[in-house]
């Protein structure tokens, strides 16, 4: 990556197209990690994208905004198993990397919370294990269901095999509550590790990268037996929903459940301090080599659950829990080579293909090379010997070339100035408002490149988008090729297609009458998907999935938001309805109504809307009197901070837009309110007090 301009050299102008920029290209690494199974970039690599995000927001506040992509949560499921819809998102955690930013995170919460200097604010700082996430519900004290992350909103149903997990009991010691959903992680220790990779070598078997993979591997077989002979491990240390609550802290709950009889992790300590925090962090991190499982760090959590709710979550995490990772493990190797991939917005990336290397216990032979900037900036050439560095279980990132070991007559890599598929010019788009480039090239073929086609394909039916089981990205391919899918709506016509074609897809090498009518039965179960992720499926640009559900709960039909981005001209009312939209803005307005604009993406809407029915999202909380409503917050709050304010307003179902217009249901005003609150006598929009929102929105604080 490029190293950016210093804040203070920033005008709003230039942060604003810096931010949009790193919008996208967070979006892009999101998609490749948790929707493509491919990610290109580091976890080290990847928060410092974040970080930049975060800093441009905090030195330019109308970034800031709560549907910044500082959002993103888990993998989509495997089509394996069955889907289980988790009735509390199963959220992931902020990150740490450094000392300061344990005080920065304490700092922040206290800002947040707006407490004072006497004020104390304990925090539990526990083992991050690295294993895999899973949820076991209990209903009455009785086990009946288990489920991993996935998405965050929906995982797989695992229930069989972790019935065979000893550490799980079948029925809860003394009185739990009648629904209790419990959180943790399934992991295993090093000896077992050992032990079953021997085993798999004894059988001529492939052996496992590391234990948190045969761990994941272990619990995803789809023959429980299989499951029951690997010795699998649960650490508790969350909940999702419950009935009631047996403690007021987090600590207390850890409590309760080891007298309900579950396994939690002794190592959880009680920290009054930043200090204290990370004299925690570096006892345990001193520990790790003789702890028998893997950890990647400490989680901090603060320890009140009525702080923790008034804290509240953004979409990808909580705000009142932060994960302090331990640094990441480097090697070195050889690059044979560069390659260049083509995604959906035809945007060139290149990865470097390594000697294969072991870093962390895990071989691998892919890196990210991040863009043309970053080669040039390093100086990395084919034939070098780089290094490497790896942090989470994800391909790693080229540091740089050991120059010492260069080989005699290695030349300067040159970027390709065409698509490597289509052959089309690749060009860096200018920014008309600053005048720079941008860090991605990209191809100009559009529709013409088969590779930006097959990749907008793959994007429609991941898993966070459409969802379809059994259009995988070796089917879209292949579909493709032979002319059998080329936009969004053939898939919808595939089956009857191929019933009146001679030629019939169970007749195939590797198909049968079962796959084949299962892949039509998934076509078919999406033909009235969820508003959000229809519009996420579209691929229109700066719009993931954060901000297409942003989207979707504001317009509520896509008739709605259709109509909206064939009018959104640079002045029109629509745009500036879009671009008020709270934690959207300017850019993606902009790109929305690009989207509708394009004549050809009218025509395939046209075309997929005759078979797809988009519906609405679910509501929130529809009792609350502010469900469905647009709200405005102006003035000083003092009964909770604005973020406070903005959150629980989300909570209850209402859109909080960041100005008012015509189409404002509710403005609640503090002390010291000004334009906005004139804005709203002018347009008789109604106006209550802080009092009266705290007042109104109690009863629901807690749903």
């Amino acid at each position: 990556m490029k190293k950016p301009a210093p804040l203070e050299r920033l005008d709003e102008t230039q942060a604003r197209a810096e931010h949009a920029r790193l919008s996208e290209e967070i979006a892009g690494h999101d998609r490749r990690y948790y929707s493509e199974d491919a990610p290109v970039i580091s976890d080290a690599a990847y928060d410092e994208l974040r970080r930049r995000l975060e800093a441009l927001e905090a030195a330019f506040p109308p970034l800031a905004t709560p549907g910044s992509l500082t959002r993103k949560v888990g993998a989509a499921p495997s089509e394996k198993f069955a889907k289980v819809r988790h009735a509390v998102p199963m959220l992931s955690l902020g990150n740490i990397f450094s000392d300061d930013e344990v005080a920065d995170f304490v700092a922040r919460v206290r800002r947040f919370l707006g407490l004072g200097p006497d004020d104390q604010l304990p925090v539990t700082a526990e083992p991050k294990i690295d294993g895999l996430s899973c949820s076991l519900r209990f209903e009455r004290g009785r086990f009946v269901q288990a489920a991993t992350r996935g998405d965050g909103f929906e995982g797989e149903d695992v229930t069989a095999n972790v019935r065979t997990m000893d550490e799980i009991p079948e029925i809860l010691k003394g009185a739990p509550p009648d629904i209790l959903e419990v959180r943790g992680e399934v992991y295993m220790t090093h000896a077992d590790f050992a032990a079953l990779n021997a085993a798999q070598a004894a059988a001529g078997k492939t052996a496992f990268a590391n234990p948190r993979n045969a761990a994941a591997g272990s619990l995803r077989q789809l023959d429980p037996a299989i499951t029951a002979r690997r010795p699998l491990h649960f650490f508790a240390y969350a909940w999702g929903e419950i009935s009631a609550l047996p403690a007021d802290t987090q600590t207390g709950m850890i409590a309760a459940f080891k007298r309900y009889g579950l396994p939690v992790n002794p190592l959880t300590a009680l920290c009054h301090s930043a200090d204290e925090m990370l004299a925690h962090y570096r006892s345990i991190e001193s520990m790790r080599a003789s702890l028998g499982y893997d950890i990647d760090g400490v989680v901090y959590k603060v320890d009140s659950l009525a702080l923790q709710h008034r804290l509240g979550f953004v979409s990808r995490s909580p705000r009142w829990a932060s994960a302090h990772k331990f640094p990441a493990e480097q090697a070195t190797t050889v690059l044979r080579d560069i390659e260049i991939q083509v995604g959906r917005t035809g945007a060139l990336t290149p990865v470097a293909r390594l000697d294969p290397v072991t870093v962390g216990g895990v071989v691998v032979a892919n890196a990210t090379l991040h863009n043309e900037d970053e080669i040039a900036r390093k100086d990395i050439r084919i034939g070098d010997t780089v290094k490497i560095q790896r942090a989470g279980d994800v391909i790693p990132q080229v540091l740089g070339p050991v120059l010492d070991k260069r080989p005699a007559g290695a030349k300067p890599y040159v970027f390709p100035q065409v698509c490597p598929v289509c052959g089309s010019a690749a060009i860096r788009e200018i920014d008309e408002k600053t005048g720079t480039a941008d860090v991605v090239r990209r191809c100009t073929g559009g529709l013409v490149c088969p590779a930006q086609a097959i990749e907008r394909l793959k994007h429609f039916c991941s898993r966070n988008a459409l969802d379809i089981e059994g259009l995988g990205d070796r089917q879209i391919e292949q579909f493709y090729r032979e002319g059998l899918i080329k936009t969004p709506a053939d898939i919808f016509t595939l089956a009857a297609r191929d019933a009146a074609s001679p030629s019939r897809l169970k007749d195939r090498d590797g198909y049968g009458e079962t796959s084949v009518a299962n892949l039509f039965a998934a076509i078919e179960a999406r033909r009235a998907p969820p508003l959000n992720r229809f519009i996420f499926a579209l691929g229109i640009r700066h719009v993931g999935e954060t901000n297409a559900r942003r989207l979707a709960r504001h317009f509520e039909t896509f008739e709605a938001l259709r109509a909206a981005g064939r009018t959104a001209g640079e002045w029109s009312d629509a745009r500036a309805e879009i671009n008020n939209i709270e934690g959207l803005g300017e850019v993606v307005a902009e790109a929305v109504a690009d989207f509708f604009a394009e004549a050809h993406n009218e025509e395939v809407l046209d075309a997929l809307l005759d078979h797809v029915a988009p519906q609405p999202m679910e509501a929130v909380v529809s009792s609350s009197p502010f469900s469905g409503k647009t709200i405005v917050f102006t003035g000083s709050l003092e009964r909770m901070t604005r973020d406070e304010a903005k959150a629980l307003a989300e909570r209850l179902g209402a859109k909080v837009a960041a100005s008012v217009s015509k189409k404002t249901d509710l403005v609640v005003a503090g002390p010291g309110a000004g334009s906005k609150l004139a804005k709203a006598a002018e347009l008789g929009v109604k106006t209550i007090s802080e009092e009266e929102w705290v007042k109104q929105s109690a009863p629901f604080h807690f749903t």
